[in-house]
């Protein structure tokens, strides 16, 4: 999460306390559904962390890793016309290598899309795309009981969100 200060005297638009009032954060999460058994343990973490703070997920599904920064992109422009829109994006899905150099393509290009868009929206975006070399790495990572990857990445975006509204870029809810 996001380092802090230590003493009692820390700020109250310091990101741990605005990490403490994230209830009613609307959080979108894009996940690639190619590998269904570890797209279940992604999400399934991200939701946990989005939930611990008391914010909202919505979620939607595109076949692959490399449809998640487009995603993101057209669900928040229609999120910020609908007069809803989302204060974070969380990216979740998985590449392993293969045979082929597709593997770094859609490794590259899916991390690419998702920085550019984080950087020139100032969107608070956390990646959770496995990039791996095996289905036992995936596993590993993405198991809710392992490393949890998608918390994490749920995590990164809701301290990004904080910092955001720490530098008062964007108001709290």
């Amino acid at each position: 999460m996001v380092s802090q200060r230590r003493d009692a005297d820390a700020p109250k638009d310091s990101p741990k306390s605005i990490l403490e009032s994230l209830a009613g954060t609307r959080v979108l999460v894009v996940e690639a559904r190619y590998y269904d058994d570890i797209a279940d343990e992604l999400l399934a973490g991200a939701r946990a962390a989005i939930e611990a703070v008391g914010a909202e997920a919505r979620v939607f599904t595109v076949p692959g890793a490399l449809e998640i920064p487009a995603a993101i992109a057209i669900l928040m422009d229609a999120g910020r016309k609908a007069g809803g829109p989302y204060d974070a994006a969380v990216a979740l899905g998985c590449v392993i290598r293969g045979e082929t150099g597709h593997y770094d393509i859609v490794a590259g290009e899916s991390a690419r899309a998702l920085m550019d868009l984080s950087v020139a929206e100032h969107l608070p975006l956390g990646n959770g795309i496995l990039t791996v070399e095996t289905m036992e790495q995936a596993l590993a990572r993405a198991r809710v009981s392992d490393m949890n990857k998608g918390g994490g990445a749920a995590e990164a975006a809701l301290s990004l969100l904080a910092i955001k509204r720490a530098a008062n870029l964007e108001p709290a809810r």
